[in-house]
């Protein structure tokens, strides 16, 4: 008799990459009962901002479409939170939901001008429009003008309870970005990134692919950012609607590696614990965090995944379908 075989599946699950990637969700899931406050606030801090990075990388990677008004659905995510849980005293769950349909519907309804833009003036278009949500929140009163909201409501949360909150989001902006490219919408925003016209002409619908990203993205965006001020507990728009927000996910991307998965995820780890060592260097936390860019650029001009892959040649998430 023929000694059982596994079958292809649980082989793939058998593999150092599959055993890697179960002892990093089992160590993660676990963290909240072995860890330190400290360790899981660092750890809520590099899943949020990897999420963050997996959606400007579905955009900027992928998609083409270098944004830098993703602030803007942090913003609306944030104010979500606000006004559901603050205001009204509903449940935070639903400031979740409607974080992402209105990051949704307010994309909708900015795609409309901004996808008439190309290249730069795209980039320029998205982040004047961040720029008057952050003036317009600002001066309206229904949002208690410039002064912000304490979110009281997490303060009845514990650091375990955000910290889960947090983890589903980042694996969820990890999945999502996954499932996405392995799909036919994946094929084509992988066409498009290495040739628009050559996509172009074999068929690939170019505006309603991007706007498909450019939805997703939103979405995500705005989901993360309710968790964001989930964690801060405070918000205001000149915080909520800052730039600063969409240059963390750029410094993530570039430096982890454009175009891949797995760039956003050594790009958050890098740029969280460089932040935390850089805060004890006050006024120049910034300066050096630059320096420390141009010098991994200058070493990885691919990032850090790109030299990683030239090296190893290998893919912890690969998205080419057999």
């Amino acid at each position: 008799m023929n000694e059982p075989t596994l079958s292809r599946k649980h082989k793939s699950l058998l593999n150092p990459r599959g055993i890697a990637l179960a002892v990093a969700l089992i160590a993660l899931v676990s963290l909240p009962f072995w860890g330190g406050d400290y360790l899981i606030n660092v750890f809520i801090l590099i899943l949020l901002y990897m999420a963050l990075g997996q959606m400007w990388n579905l955009l900027g990677g992928y998609a083409g479409l270098v944004s830098l008004g993703q602030q803007s659905f942090i913003g609306i995510g944030g104010y979500s939170l606000a006004m559901i849980s603050q205001v009204y005293k509903l449940p935070i769950p639903l400031a979740f939901a409607v974080a992402a349909v209105l990051s949704v519907v307010f994309a909708l309804i900015i795609s409309i001008p901004i996808f008439k833009m190309r290249n730069v003036y795209f980039t320029i278009g998205t982040w004047i429009v961040a720029e008057c949500l952050a003036l317009f929140f600002s001066t309206w009163a229904y949002v208690n003008y410039a002064q912000g909201y304490n979110i009281t409501a997490t303060y009845a949360l514990s650091p375990s309870t955000i910290y889960f909150v947090a983890l589903a989001v980042g694996i969820g902006a990890l999945v999502v970005v996954w499932l996405l490219l392995r799909s036919k919408l994946g094929l084509a925003l992988m066409a498009m990134r290495d040739n628009e016209s050559a996509a172009e002409v074999r068929g690939v619908e170019l505006y309603r692919t991007k706007l498909k990203c450019f939805l997703i993205s939103a979405a995500m965006t705005g989901v993360t950012g309710a968790a964001l001020y989930l964690h801060q507990a405070f918000i205001q728009p000149s915080n909520a609607f800052g730039i600063s927000w969409t240059v963390s996910m750029v410094f993530i991307v570039v430096i982890g590696g454009i175009g891949t998965i797995e760039g956003p995820i050594i790009g958050a780890v890098v740029f969280v614990l460089l932040r935390q060592w850089l805060y004890s260097f006050p006024g120049f936390s910034l300066v050096l965090l630059g320096i420390i860019a141009i010098a991994i650029i200058m070493i990885a001009p691919k990032g850090i995944m790109g030299l990683f892959r030239g090296r190893a040649r290998v893919e912890i998430f690969p998205v080419r379908r057999k």
